[in-house]
């Protein structure tokens, strides 16, 4: 496959050598059987390039780099566009997942370099942004690499661009024969140099050290290096990679990442006290486990009916009770029996006959916006912007919503779990923390989620839908914790009951007379402020002046 090639003469060095015929094999996907021939210039290309990458030296604005990428799209479709970062980039997160291209890795490895060029010509996504510190000038890079590397990439950086002068005054060449020859012998001079620092300590050692970026005929030219977003803040690592733009291929991108945050029994980050923090870890884990699964299981089942969008929803709030019960029946085990008043009983078949399991979460967002793109592959609003399925920003949106229906399920299985130890001691031992033993322990945990579900549901909620914010829970390697997210949701304002509509109607009444109150306590103030001055200092004065005089008169007449 052609792979057109826009770099400096240095990463292209080291490009060719990760791609070349002694590259090394892919993790988890195997590489192309023929090698991979890199293109320098669109004159020595062969019909059109399966792939364009770009590697970046010095980062260029923001705006100046989206549009770059843009125009390399267009020029080359229907090539996919993979483009590499240096690992002091200043670029935010959300702007690197808005770009138009197919690969973005920062910093990356040669096993991950090559898994991405396979991955994008095999149709697939890659993504990766390590976690790096915003660059903070010449001083913080020093800081983060040590003095022996920075003095090698400090020297090829000067290496390289004194080669760049001399070769501009070389085309065209000088008409005297004396500087044409010093220019000549420069150039050996500096090219033997590089060499040098080359052999010592090998090219694979820079780690994609920041150059000026190649003054770009076909690719991209770059712009001086744009202001960091947040100098010294460290950015949160991103891996993600779609080997299909299929539905089943984004489904699969999701799974792994959320597979991968449950299997480590996330703790409560939220903010919020959750029923889901007294089930012991490993029950925290097999159930997010076991939700996970049967959302998989589901998935299958509604891409197997042909269902209209109406349908769709429909058949899966039907579904809903099943679904739940099938994964608390997996995550209490269906052949676990415990004694309860000296006789034994099915853990699983006892759960499930004292559990509400059909009660539906007023929460939870339509659930359209995550089934249609993991069945159906239909694009999605995120942010306001239209995206297809396969984008990395509509990736990451349907991962939270699929981790904000795990926890939310989770926690209704996890509150009906609580109720039914209360009366069962020795189910205890087995679901819950060794904290929750004690009797006290726990009617006070169940106490406090019963108080801080009447407080969310009385004044939160309704002031919730009022400020038309929905708050989601996301699943990651920290844990969990909680996003806000502003979308209306004027329909479930108005089904509120009454009560609920006086704490709206209490937030509108005080927007209303806010301005008036604010106006009334200003001219309040300022009528203070001239009384204190106007009157009470002049009488304060004229009291004091007639003092004076007095002291003055009685110490003349002494």
């Amino acid at each position: 496959p052609q792979i057109l090639v826009f770099a400096d003469p240095l990463q292209r060095q080291g490009l060719q050598r990760w791609l070349g015929s002694d590259r090394p094999q892919a993790a988890d996907h195997p590489a192309a059987a023929e090698p991979f021939r890199l293109v320098e210039t669109v004159a020595a290309l062969e019909g059109a390039p399966q792939l364009v990458l770009w590697s970046v030296g010095v980062p260029p604005p923001a705006e100046r780099l989206d549009l770059e990428v843009r125009l390399l799209q267009d020029r080359w479709q229907p090539a996919a566009v993979l483009l590499l970062l240096p690992a002091g980039h200043p670029y935010a997160n959300g702007l690197l997942l808005a770009l138009s291209c197919q690969g973005l890795l920062v910093a990356p490895e040669a096993a991950e370099l090559v898994e991405a060029v396979t991955t994008l010509l095999a149709g697939g996504r890659m993504v990766r942004l390590g976690p790096a510190e915003e660059a903070e000038g010449g001083r913080a890079a020093r800081a983060g690499i040590g003095l022996g590397q920075w003095l090698l990439r400090s020297g090829l950086l000067q290496i390289e661009a004194e080669l760049r002068v001399c070769r501009r005054l070389l085309d065209p060449p000088p008409a005297d024969l004396l500087p044409l020859l010093l220019l000549q012998g420069r150039l050996r001079e500096l090219l033997a140099a590089r060499q040098l620092l080359l052999w010592l300590w090998g090219p694979l050692s820079l780690a994609w050290p920041t150059e000026p970026a190649p003054e770009a005929g076909d690719a991209a030219g770059s712009g001086s290096e744009g202001p960091p977003d947040a100098p010294g803040r460290q950015r949160p690592g991103l891996a993600l990679t779609l080997r299909q733009r299929s539905a089943d291929g984004i489904w699969q991108a999701v799974q792994q990442r959320l597979h991968a945050a449950a299997a480590l029994a996330p703790a409560n980050h939220s903010g919020q006290l959750l029923a889901l923090d007294g089930l012991h870890p490993e029950r925290r884990r097999d159930l997010l486990l076991a939700l996970l699964e049967q959302f998989d299981q589901l998935r299958l089942q509604l891409q197997r009916e042909p269902l209209q969008l109406e349908g769709l929803r429909d058949r899966w709030q039907l579904l809903q009770p099943e679904l739940r019960q099938r994964a608390l029946r997996q995550m209490a085990g269906s052949y676990v029996q415990l004694p309860l008043d000296g006789t034994l009983r099915p853990v699983a078949d006892s759960l499930l006959q004292s559990s509400a399991l059909t009660l539906d979460d007023s929460d939870q967002p339509d659930p359209r916006s995550l089934l249609e793109p993991l069945v159906q592959a239909r694009p999605l609003l995120v942010e306001g912007r239209l995206l297809a399925a396969d984008e990395p920003q509509a990736v990451l949106y349907l991962e939270l919503l699929l981790a904000n229906w795990l926890v939310r399920n989770a926690e209704l299985i996890s509150a009906e779990v609580l109720e039914a130890c209360s009366g069962w001691p020795e189910l205890r031992r087995y679901l819950l923390r060794p904290d929750l033993l004690a009797t006290r322990n726990l009617e006070r945990l169940r106490n406090q989620l019963n108080a801080q579900q009447r407080w969310l549901d009385w004044f939160e909620r309704p002031v919730q839908l009022y400020e038309s914010r929905r708050a989601l829970y996301r699943l990651g390697a920290e844990g969990i914790d909680c996003v806000q997210l502003t979308e209306p949701r004027d329909q479930e304002l108005r089904r509120l009951g009454w009560p609920q509509q006086l704490v709206t109607l209490a937030l509108e009444v005080r927007d209303a007379l806010a301005p008036q109150v604010q106006s009334l306590v200003r001219n309040l103030g300022d009528l203070v402020v001239v009384l204190l001055t106007r009157v009470l200092g002049r009488a304060i004065g004229l009291v004091g002046r007639g003092i004076a005089q007095g002291m003055g008169r009685s110490l003349g007449r002494g």
